[in-house]
């Protein structure tokens, strides 16, 4: 199943953590702090708990929101260029 993942980290050195973390898992970057991409159960489990262990270490949040193969049927980018 793909993934939505947000965060909001206001240490530079977690946060930078947390992204090098997404990247590792495959996860591609969608916005500054925003990732995309399929995560299977277990390596979903395994980001999870890669994500506490950074939190423990700085204080921030992180949303991994599940998005299903309808929602991703109905995903719109809109960008500034194309208005």
């Amino acid at each position: 199943m793909h993934h939505l993942l947000i965060y909001d980290i206001s240490e530079d050195k977690i946060r930078n953590r947390v992204a090098e973390t997404c990247k590792d898992y495959g996860l591609v970057r969608v916005q500054y702090s925003s990732f995309y991409g399929r995560l299977p159960r277990t390596r979903l489990r395994d980001l999870e708990r890669a994500m506490v262990r950074l939190l423990r270490q700085g204080q921030g949040n992180v949303i991994i929101v599940p998005v299903c193969e309808a929602c991703r049927a109905g995903i719109v980018k809109l960008e500034s260029e194309a208005l």
